[in-house]
């Protein structure tokens, strides 16, 4: 019989219309089914065929055929795209081959989209293994100010006034440009549309960087009538969170809308007007983060100011508008901060210590104090040493940059209690071999699937960070 040919595009699935067999009964009544490919054969089982969904070659091989089907492909990358049907890994000797042949091979297929969940899996990730695999280089002479990750290793890094996007095998897919002179908020929100702000540029531009177009702009209407422009970005399932300063810098709010529904207004919440000096009120929230298990928005933002830096920290109802939990920052502001849903913590990197601190979130009610996770002893001098440290939560572990270097904390669990809590013990793994530490100072942490993406100050590329036990 005449093979499997490849008349059509690689995106379009198999139809068994075109390829008719008719089933015989001794060979219907089995669960194991045979295939040649290219001259070798081949046996699995109808479930395991079953699992590359429907309206794919591999799901209707097996339903109707006269004899042994025989597929006029390679079968060296069959038996790879055959072993992450069975197990949901790329086996070891995936590789010796080029990424792009086996993700064409898959497109023939029609299973693409399961071999881009088994490459950049996020259980592959080991924080403690990882090491730096590649350099993905930008183009023009601008460094990147913000990296933004999707799920399955997707990423798009803002460098200038352009967006730089990678697919889940590093792949540059394009390079776009944009209103902006400077890109200071990124946030994907789909594998082919961003949210985009600058501190120096009026409105959220919501991007298509497949087209290169902005596809909607959103704006604040603050009670001066002038530009709004955005301080940071957030989102939940539902929501695009937007934080927003007047033109004039003395009005600042949050603003709340439907991702699900056209980017429509849902709400608005803390709307500050600014009064004489009163600078807590003029401080904006420069980052948004959403925590899914308590369902608030945690906004934060800082101040420097001539008795130093002061910041805040608050906790949203978004349903209400109301503050449900909030902390002042005086005596060692943080430079970075973020929560992890997992760890149900708040971290933070103190700006003058330079030490790594949390607050129990299961506890938010009867305790603000931190918790130093260094030496509580160590006292406070007046340089800041934790100035420009970046800190991110991903998974069980929280990544801390310390000038060029980075370190990875995690919770031992001891099993105890201290002054009737649970008693919650963090320990500090510095990352990475020897020749992968060190350089500039880091700008930017993003993680997606199983892959950590770095940025460094003055540096025109994105270092890629993999676990080296990883097989692919």
């Amino acid at each position: 019989m005449p093979p499997f040919s490849q008349s059509g595009p690689l995106s379009v699935p198999f139809s068994h219309e075109n390829h008719k067999f008719d089933k015989p009964s001794n060979l219907s009544s089995t669960n194991v089914v045979t295939i040649d490919v290219g001259g070798q054969l081949f046996q699995t089982t109808k479930q395991t065929l079953t699992l590359a969904g429907s309206n794919t070659l591999f799901s209707n091989i097996f339903t109707t055929y006269d004899q042994i089907p025989f597929i006029d492909r390679d079968p060296d990358l069959f038996s790879i795209l055959l072993s992450v049907l069975r197990t949901g890994n790329f086996p070891s000797k995936a590789k010796a081959f080029d990424i792009q042949d086996i993700i064409s091979e898959a497109k023939f297929y029609g299973i693409d989209h399961l071999v881009v969940q088994s490459h950049s899996n996020p259980s592959q990730f080991d924080a403690f293994n990882l090491e730096k695999s590649t350099i993905l280089p930008l183009s023009g002479r601008d460094s990147p100010s913000v990296v933004a990750t999707s799920p399955y290793g997707l990423v798009n890094v803002a460098h200038g006034s352009k967006i730089t996007s990678f697919d889940w095998s590093l792949r540059g897919k394009s390079t776009i440009l944009t209103p902006f002179t400077a890109i200071d908020s990124l946030l994907s929100l789909s594998s082919n549309v961003v949210a985009a702000g600058a501190t120096d540029f009026s409105g959220l531009q919501i991007i298509n960087i497949n087209k290169g177009s902005v596809v909607q702009s959103l704006n604040w209407e603050n009670i001066t009538r002038s530009s709004s422009t955005v301080q940071a970005i957030g989102t939940s399932p539902d929501f695009l969170f937007t934080s927003f300063e007047s033109g004039r810098r003395n009005s600042n709010s949050i603003m709340v809308y439907d991702i699900n529904d056209g980017f429509r207004v849902v709400s608005e919440i803390a709307r500050n007007e600014i009064f004489g000096a009163e600078l807590d009120s003029a401080i904006p929230s420069t980052k948004l983060n959403w925590v899914p298990s308590v369902n608030l928005l945690m906004a934060s933002g800082s101040h420097s100011g001539p008795f130093g830096v002061s910041g805040n920290i608050k906790f949203w109802d978004i349903r209400s508008g109301e503050i449900v939990w909030e902390i002042k920052e005086k005596r060692d502001c943080f430079s970075d901060i973020t929560v992890s849903d997992t760890l149900s913590a708040v971290f933070k990197v103190g700006i003058n210590s330079g030490d790594l601190s949390y607050i129990d979130l299961r506890h938010i009610d009867s305790d603000n104090s931190w918790n130093c996770l260094g030496d509580e002893k160590k006292k406070i001098k007046g340089k800041k040493e934790g100035f420009g440290c970046k800190i991110e939560s991903h998974g069980n572990q929280v990544f801390c940059s310390k000038e060029g270097d980075l370190e990875v904390w995690s919770e031992v669990l001891m099993g105890g209690s201290k002054n009737g809590k649970d008693e919650r013990v963090f320990r500090k793994n510095v990352m990475g071999r020897t020749k992968d530490m060190g350089g500039n100072r880091v700008t930017n942490l993003g993680f997606s699937g199983n892959k950590m993406f770095v940025t460094r100050k003055d540096q025109q590329s994105v270092e890629v960070w993999e676990s080296s036990r990883r097989g692919f």
